[in-house]
């Protein structure tokens, strides 16, 4: 019963702050939360990279090939750390929920839920980072497979890009046509 009277003093306490600075620290929050996305990209670039150095180690004659596989799919293990920049620059410079009229509590969970919703896309980069490390480590054993790897490898990594773009939907839903306002 008390940790429900600290929420309502609380909830009391945040509402006596203008609409749009609470917003705006909400923002800030969101941002921050946003970010914590590009953990998945780099668990999975490192994945990657340590696969690409042991296909090298297993063929020093496919080292270029099995290079480029590592490269060209740690490039894409990037793409879920690059929606949540996309998000966070939003919600920094243009978010439409700062100077909207509306329940103060309502844009203010909106700014952090369209943050916290990036989080998803640490599974999309390690998932496609494991995947981009399985693909060069191959192409290092058999570099005569080269594009059927790669080829597999690149559908394999957008499957597993699904759930950053679907991070990405929600939190522009929240922040442009959030229906809760």
């Amino acid at each position: 019963m008390e940790n429900a009277n600290f929420i309502t003093v609380f909830l009391d306490w945040l509402m006596t702050f203008e609409t749009s600075a609470l917003v705006a620290a909400a923002t800030a929050i969101g941002v921050g939360l946003a970010m914590i996305a590009g953990i998945g990209p780099g668990i999975g670039q490192g994945i990657a990279a340590g696969k690409g150095a042991e296909a090298v180690s297993y063929n020093r004659k496919s080292g270029k090939q099995a290079t480029m596989v590592m490269l060209l799919g740690a490039a894409v293990a990037e793409t879920s750390g690059i929606l949540s920049l996309v998000v966070a620059l939003i919600m920094l410079f243009a978010n439409p929920l700062i100077g909207m009229e509306g329940t103060a509590i309502v844009m203010v969970a909106s700014a952090i839920g369209a943050g916290l919703s990036m989080i998803a896309g640490i599974g999309a980069g390690i998932g496609q980072g494991i995947a981009a490390g399985k693909g060069a480590e191959m192409v290092g054993k058999r570099p005569k497979h080269q594009s059927a790897i790669i080829r597999t490898m690149f559908l394999g990594q957008a499957v597993a890009q699904t759930t950053g773009i679907y991070a990405m939907i929600i939190a522009l839903l929240l922040l442009f046509a959030n229906p809760l306002l």
